[in-house]
């Protein structure tokens, strides 16, 4: 039985899904087998793993819920002493919302566009009958102020698409910790931040958790994150704990194998390589702006990417990074400056580019999972441009894709496969092996590691390294995550605003004495240790006073 300070206690927990294949019955799947944790009032546990470890399904069990047809089959939820996994729905309704919350990862996807904030904020206080409206709105005021958002007196009035991507993920917090519950529920509430919002947003989490004295299940997968804001953690694997401990145990003395390659991902630097003589890929002052827009989006950005080198290209959500992609690859002809590949200018705009010319630069994209047709099969999604550049047909295409598939260490048996059948790190690979398949100079690599778990990620790096050892494919990688420049870049480019703010070999980047952004940049990039969030914070606190 739970004392007095537990407020969640989960005992033997089993939770299933009904797993549907192609070609096949669907069966049941067990996804969740015989977790247990505990949780006092005011504490904060981190649940951490990769993906398909259960933590968002064991996160959202704590309000006796399972989305997309999960099914808590067995084990104990008990919420403030009672039973919830049995309950039925007239409970369920009376305590989501209230005495436990939840906040996304998505707060755009989360909020209403049509409603303004305030409205969304204090709508499931009033639901409850909590209290007044203008009890509610003065203490989703109290919180604006809390978690740092501008104007808190009238920030409430805007609609969602007024505030940035950082405000609005502390506005779900706000809307979570509005009606004083018992339990909040953080899954991933910084993983689609850039580095410098995501301090900001973690920060004013800390904080709110602090003040209102609430307990939270900080759902993550990345180490260093929930290392700043939990009083323990759990590592999930397979549905399964794999161990449980203080965070100054987990990071410092993990028991466990899994725990320690979560703690030394890319831990290792890749050593940068000197450039050739002249550039395979250079921009040349491109400026760019989209449609009517009245501001550029990109100006005078220069840049240069090597021979079998790597050019990453850093910055946050709104520099120009992706925009600087779309210009390469002709997708977004530039008002200004020239691109030019091999010493000869490429033309602008897509359209006017030879079938050569477009084979030379190919490009993989973020989420594998929009990147790919889900009616195809890895051989056809492959065998596509071999088609397409090389006219390879029947058994000299299918031994091509072979060996692609083995390049990507894939190897036999997922010829004939479709994207569902496949984890995010093997589809990204699979959408790695089709750029392979145009026999390119240069890929872009848009974001490719920032939507896959920190081993997964490691893995795909790893890769791309051995690939450009092998073929002598350059890369220009564009990324918010300082740790993958370090593990990947032999120079880089800072970007902000459109602009490029520091560019040069990695080492010189990344050495002292910064410019503000790059200093800003690199020390908002989680560390493992205890107490790093309210160091940085507090330098930042002093250095706005002095200023």
């Amino acid at each position: 039985m739970a004392d007095s300070d537990t407020l969640l206690e989960i005992r033997n927990l089993r939770i299933e899904a009904t797993v549907y294949a192609p070609g096949e019955k669907p069966k049941n799947a067990l996804i969740v087998d015989d977790v247990s944790l505990s949780l006092e009032r005011g504490k904060v546990m981190g649940l951490i793993g990769e993906s398909g470890a259960g933590k968002s399904t064991i996160g959202l069990a704590a309000l006796a819920y399972g989305r997309g047809g999960i099914r808590l089959t067995g084990g104990e939820i008990r919420l403030n002493g009672r039973e919830i996994r049995t309950a039925g729905p007239g409970t369920l309704r009376s305590l989501r919302g209230r005495e436990v919350t939840y906040v996304a990862q998505s707060a755009a996807a989360a909020f209403n566009p049509s409603k303004r904030i305030m409205q969304q904020v204090i709508e499931a206080t009033l639901h409850h009958n909590l209290c007044s409206q203008s009890e509610a709105e003065a203490r989703a005021v109290e919180l604006f102020r809390t978690l740092s958002l501008p104007d808190p007196e009238t920030f409430g009035k805007r609609y969602p698409h007024q505030v940035s991507g950082g405000q609005l993920q502390r506005a779900m917090t706000a809307m979570a910790l509005c009606p004083h519950p018992d339990l909040v529920i953080f899954d991933e509430p910084t993983t689609a931040l850039d580095v410098t919002t995501q301090i900001d947003v973690l920060g004013a989490i800390k904080a709110a958790i602090h003040e209102t004295g609430v307990a939270a299940l900080y759902i993550t997968h990345d180490l260093a994150v929930v290392a700043q804001v939990s009083d323990e953690i759990m590592v999930l694997r397979h549905g399964k704990m794999v161990e449980h401990g203080t965070v100054q145990q987990i990071i410092e003395a993990p028991r466990e194998d899994y725990t320690r390659a979560l703690i030394s991902v890319r831990a290792i630097e890749h050593e940068e390589k000197k450039p050739t003589a002249e550039p395979l890929l250079r921009a040349d002052n491109v400026t760019a702006r989209y449609g009517a827009m009245a501001v550029d989006v990109l100006s005078n950005v220069s840049v240069d990417l090597f021979a079998g080198q790597t050019l990453a290209l850093v910055g946050e959500s709104g520099s120009g990074k992706s925009t600087m992609a779309r210009v390469i690859t002709g997708l977004l002809p530039p008002r200004g400056g020239d691109i030019t590949f091999e010493g000869k200018p490429l033309p602008p705009a897509l359209k006017n580019r030879s079938r050569e010319e477009l084979r030379q630069v190919q490009m993989i994209y973020q989420m594998a999972d929009v990147a790919m047709n889900p009616r195809q099969t890895v051989q056809t999604i492959i065998g596509r441009p071999l088609e397409f550049y090389f006219n390879l047909r029947g058994r000299k295409r299918n031994e091509r894709i072979q060996e692609l598939l083995d390049a990507i260490e894939l190897g036999k048996g997922f010829a004939d496969r479709y994207p569902a059948e496949l984890s995010g790190g093997q589809k990204q690979r699979v959408c790695i092996a089709r750029a392979l398949a145009a026999n390119p100079k240069v890929i872009i690599c848009d974001e490719v590691t920032s939507a896959l778990d920190p081993l997964v990620a490691d893995g795909i790096l790893k890769l791309l390294l051995d690939l450009q050892k092998r073929e002598g494919v350059a890369y220009l990688f564009i990324t918010h995550d300082i740790a993958t420049v370090r593990a990947i870049a032999d120079s880089i480019a800072v970007m902000y605003q459109g602009r490029v703010q520091r560019y040069g070999t990695k080492s010189e980047v990344l050495s002292p004495p910064f410019d503000a952004y790059t200093e800003l940049l690199l020390s908002s990039v989680p560390e493992m240790k205890l107490g790093w969030l309210e160091q940085v914070l507090a330098t930042r606190r002093m250095e706005s006073a002095g200023n």
